[in-house]
């Protein structure tokens, strides 16, 4: 990116179309990713960044696009925020590996005190640094069998937790994340999940419906842990009806299940709160966090009740890279960012400004059937407004219009209606309007 995007004010940068897209650097560079880049990496866009600042990435022929997918989730607050590249290159100058089972190094245990003072839960936490939110959700289920003796994982309809193999067990989609790559781990158990726009169903009816699946499915006395997303990330972005989840847990400690709330897409400020699980006024016994939490550095965690988290054994839990100390600078850096800028108010303006914005286009165009989230966590789900039915297709036109006229968009959902919007917390006003005019324009193209 050019020093003028780098320096200049970010209400100052807008989409910026140079060449075909993709142009044909990017063309070239994909040519050469096809002859050594394994074919089930998947290739969302066709274009190769060369840079990027807060919520724009240029690609290698000069294009600028507004940013809506933060990199999943990661970019909270800004791609290559000043504050945490300097505490990455500060870092990097001085360790970059021992191991922390080894040599233990200060960064390390700072990560662990921040996430112990903003998970939620009044109680003694401790917590296990890994490279993944897979590897996280895994170490999460690992750590409750220990605790609990038990063996059974419970999980919710349109949920989604990694890669692995036994995260790839516990997503609701098995297509494309588990397909061919089986056998799968088992004793793991879905039940429904609480859904308002789709079921109709409060949170105390949702709650009963899922406890009475697992009750009879599975027994309560089987069950290790349930593991739930706060706001369901790839599964649309699914806010669950007010009094839900606190059922869940309440049903969980009643029965000596251990909850796990798996904030790796939500968490870290994403929402306007540290972790989602703080809107809806529950203490999961254990947090799994990532993405967010790095500032772009590949970093996880597990924090969660000192007496369940010291359940493992010496040498049960941790690994080569977990917890490296460049990330863990990155992690105290963002924590830092969060704190001293304001970007959990910073995430409630994303809302308070796209949201409304969303609903405008809803009340113009039939096929948008809702607009859910919360922070700067949103999306907008199309059906056909005659049948009632998924509309994928629209999604799919809406995000390749985008993409041509300059912003990056990603879809979602059980059946791909879905478009999800996770832009840095640091993304502008006329940013954000800006990409709702792109969209606009798609569906009046449509």
């Amino acid at each position: 990116m050019t020093d003028t995007l780098s320096h200049a004010p970010t209400s100052s940068t807008s989409a910026r179309i140079v060449t075909e897209i993709p142009g044909p650097r990017s063309k070239e560079m994909h040519e050469r990713r096809v002859k050594t880049v394994s074919a089930g990496v998947a290739a969302t866009f066709p274009i190769y960044a060369a840079s990027a600042h807060d919520a724009v990435i240029e690609d290698v022929d000069g294009n600028r696009f507004i940013d809506f997918t933060g990199g999943i989730g990661v970019m909270t607050v800004g791609h290559t925020n000043d504050t945490v590249v300097q505490a990455v290159a500060d870092q990097a100058s001085k360790v970059t590996h021992t191991l922390f089972a080894v040599a233990g190094y200060e960064p390390y245990i700072e990560v662990c005190e921040l996430l112990a003072k903003h998970t939620p839960g009044n109680f003694a936490k401790k917590s296990v640094l890994v490279n993944s939110g897979a590897e996280a959700v895994e170490n999460a289920v690992k750590i409750a069998r220990k605790h609990t003796g038990r063996t059974e994982v419970a999980v919710l309809h349109h949920g989604y937790h990694g890669r692995t193999n036994l995260t790839s067990a516990m997503n609701y989609n098995m297509h494309p994340y588990g397909t061919g790559f089986g056998p799968l781990a088992g004793s793991v158990h879905h039940a429904p999940n609480s859904s308002p726009f789709h079921d109709g169903l409060s949170g105390a009816e949702a709650a009963e419906r899922t406890i009475t699946f697992l009750e009879k499915r599975v027994g309560a006395s089987q069950i290790a842990c349930l593991v739930v997303e706060p706001i369901q990330g790839e599964g649309g972005f699914i806010v669950p009806a007010e009094g839900y989840l606190q059922a869940l847990v309440d049903w969980c400690h009643a029965n000596g299940i251990v909850y796990v709330s798996d904030e790796v897409q939500s968490g870290m400020a994403r929402t306007g709160a540290y972790f989602a699980s703080e809107h809806f006024g529950i203490e999961p016994d254990l947090v799994t966090s990532a993405k967010g939490i790095g500032g772009g550095m590949p970093i996880a965690a597990v924090t969660g009740r000192a007496e369940i988290m010291d359940a493992s054994h010496p040498g049960g839990l941790g690994g080569t890279f977990g917890g490296n100390p460049v990330s863990c600078a990155a992690v105290v850096a963002v924590f830092s960012e969060v704190d001293k800028r304001g970007l959990l108010n910073e995430a409630k303006r994303v809302e308070q400004t796209l949201k409304p914005a969303l609903l405008g286009l809803q009340a113009k165009y039939p096929v948008i059937a809702d607009v859910r989230g919360m922070g700067a966590m949103l999306a907008i789900e199309f059906m056909d407004p005659t049948t009632g039915k998924p509309a994928p297709e629209v999604a799919k036109a809406v995000q390749t219009h985008a993409l041509h006229a300059g912003v990056l968009i990603l879809t979602a959902g059980t059946f791909g209606n879905v478009l999800r919007f996770l832009p840095p917390v640091v993304i502008t006003d006329d940013q954000l309007l800006e990409a709702v005019a792109v969209m606009d324009d798609a569906l009046a193209s449509l």
